[in-house]
């Protein structure tokens, strides 16, 4: 492979690696990978872009700027890109997986146990304890740091808010988010009437579905029907994967919404302190953060299906790069596309929002997850290095087992 285009005439080219260079190179990364997708993609490009000049930095924001507009771990596809730049495909398919693989294997590990031990065990359940408030402050901070760039007019609010309100109705969400991402297409179009019945006509649709749920005193957060009978197929799980894969516009904790919906609602196959006990799990690993789904995929089928649910999610960050990556440069680019991707990546905002408020409420119970909640999110606002998130996690997990185990006996 020749390189991508507007390559500077003042780099040196970017040297071929073999491929056994490249998937150790990622690799490292891979073990490296702690404090989330900011601390990920800082570290990538410090040794690709600022030490070895592999591109220079305005390509480098070129690249980004497509993947923060795609959906899939921005981090992630990077690697892959980087490993393709320097080894073409199979550099790419080498660097996305060794960059992978330390998540992969440590989440599939600390899966086996958590599945071997059981809650049943006091210390471990004093421990989920107090990681799941920690956790929920996690999430909420990502919501506000999610929504902080995108939401920069009142249409993005009101599509962000359509959004939210159609998850409480139960709207399917591969209803709402490309209605609304056309709705912001219509309004950046200067068609605003138009935009605001579409919005609208989301709001009276999940009105309409609200009202219904006094006839369905079992929906829970909307008439969602139980799809799956008994515990869900690898086939099944791969699906929900890629499902997800396809819809994590605006970075890594867009999956939450999705999974849950899949796991929790839909399926059936996980509770929220559960899933929250996944998200915990995935705080303390140097991993992309939606290496969480193989926790999802092994409460739900075993070994097969963590591989499955896993191999989904990843598969569209491997393919948009690997097959398409110069095509989508040029497609989200165009003015078009470019605000409707915005529009869907606001609704995906409102919908993290609603799975955020609903896994707090699942974890906050008492006034000790209050006090551990609010106290991990005052260290993840007040500190910034990559290392506030397992912080956060794990000294919410030590809260837990100190409150439960020393302070009330139990």
């Amino acid at each position: 492979m020749g390189g991508f285009p507007g390559r500077s005439v003042d780099v040196p080219p970017v040297p071929r690696e073999s491929p056994g260079r490249i998937f150790l190179r990622f690799l490292r990364f891979g073990l490296l990978a702690w404090g989330g997708p900011v601390a990920q993609i800082a570290m990538i490009r410090r040794e690709l872009v600022d030490e070895e000049r592999w591109v220079t930095p305005a390509q480098f924001n070129s690249v980004f700027a497509v993947y923060q507009v795609l959906p899939g771990p921005e981090a992630h596809e990077l690697c892959v890109y980087f490993g393709m730049h320097a080894g073409g495909r199979i550099g790419g398919l080498l660097a996305g997986l060794g960059f992978m693989l330390p998540g992969l294997v440590l989440m599939l590990a600390l899966s086996w146990a958590y599945v071997t031990l059981g809650m049943d065990a006091a210390v471990l359940a004093a421990v989920f304890y107090g990681s799941q408030p920690a956790v929920a402050a996690v999430v909420l901070r990502a919501v506000h740091r999610i929504g902080q760039p995108v939401l920069q007019d009142p249409w993005l609010w009101a599509i962000a808010g359509a959004a939210a309100l159609g998850e409480v109705g139960g709207v399917p969400f591969l209803l709402s988010l490309p209605t609304l991402g056309a709705a912001y297409l219509l309004a950046h179009g200067g068609r605003r009437t138009v935009a605001a019945l579409v919005i609208a006509s989301i709001v009276g649709l999940s009105l309409a579905m609200l009202s219904s749920l006094t006839l369905l005193p079992e929906a829970g957060l909307g008439p969602r029907e139980r799809v799956l009978d008994g515990d869900p197929t690898p086939a099944a799980l791969f699906a929900s994967g890629l499902r997800t894969g396809l819809l994590t516009f605006g970075g890594a904790y867009t999956a939450i919404p999705f999974l849950r919906n899949d796991a929790v609602n839909v399926g059936g196959w996980m509770t929220d302190a559960q899933f929250l006990d996944g998200l915990a799990l995935t705080g303390i690993l140097p991993a992309p953060l939606v290496i969480f789904g193989t926790f999802v995929g092994y409460i739900g089928g075993g070994l097969a299906g963590a591989l499955a649910l896993t191999a989904g999610i990843f598969l569209p960050a491997f393919a948009f790069t690997l097959a398409a990556h110069e095509h989508l440069q040029r497609l989200v680019t165009r003015p078009a596309v470019h605000a409707f991707l915005i529009g869907v990546t606001a609704a995906v905002v409102g919908l993290i929002a609603v799975a955020a408020a609903v896994l707090a409420r699942a974890a906050v119970i008492d006034g000790w997850t209050i006090a551990i909640a609010a106290v991990g999110l005052l260290v993840l606002y007040r500190w910034h290095a990559k290392l506030a998130v397992p912080a956060a996690v794990v000294g919410g997990g030590a809260a837990g087992w100190f409150i439960q185990r020393v302070l009330t006996g139990l």
